[in-house]
């Protein structure tokens, strides 16, 4: 395993066709500290928690609150990371509020539940193609049928009707 890592449900509003990672900044000469991931295509994205002596330090050098959890990460069971308390950790190392730090979705998107979904495909094509099919498949019947009754009345000693 290369890493635990937690991260709660981060969301943007423009969608880009790439990988967007965002950072936080670091002192010279210090790896760079992941903010947020999101995938091309999509406005959820996952923002990492650090542990909180960890989150503390961050919070510091970059002046701004930085979310942690006073679990241990690297020991940590996963059922216990499933259920571990996020907190914001404000540069001064108190806790502050979530909702100081994590900007929560619009409102059209947050109210929207899977069960609200429709569960039906909308409509989007009306009856001029199978119009236009069972058109086409009527003069291919009526030219086939003009052909085989055609070739009968072209072949010699076969009875043909009155008017021929």
């Amino acid at each position: 395993m290369y890493a635990t890592i937690l991260a709660i449900p981060n969301y943007r509003l423009r969608v880009t066709d790439k990988t967007v990672m965002t950072f936080r900044e670091r002192a010279e000469g210090q790896p760079e500290a992941i903010r947020a991931w999101f995938y091309p295509g999509a406005n959820w994205g996952q923002e990492f928690v650090y542990p909180k002596a960890r989150a503390i330090e961050l919070a510091k050098i970059t002046q701004s609150p930085v979310l942690a959890t006073p679990v241990d990460l690297a020991t940590a069971p996963v059922e216990t990371l499933k259920t571990a308390p996020v907190v914001a950790v404000a540069p001064t190392g108190e806790t502050i509020e979530m909702a100081k730090v994590v900007e929560p979705p619009p409102v059209q998107v947050a109210d929207v539940k899977p069960s609200a979904v429709a569960k039906t495909l909308p409509q989007t094509a009306g009856w001029l193609p199978s119009l236009g099919l069972i058109g086409l498949l009527s003069l291919g019947t009526g030219l086939g049928l003009w052909m085989f009754f055609k070739r009968g009345a072209d072949q010699p000693g076969r009875i043909s009707s009155p008017t021929s």
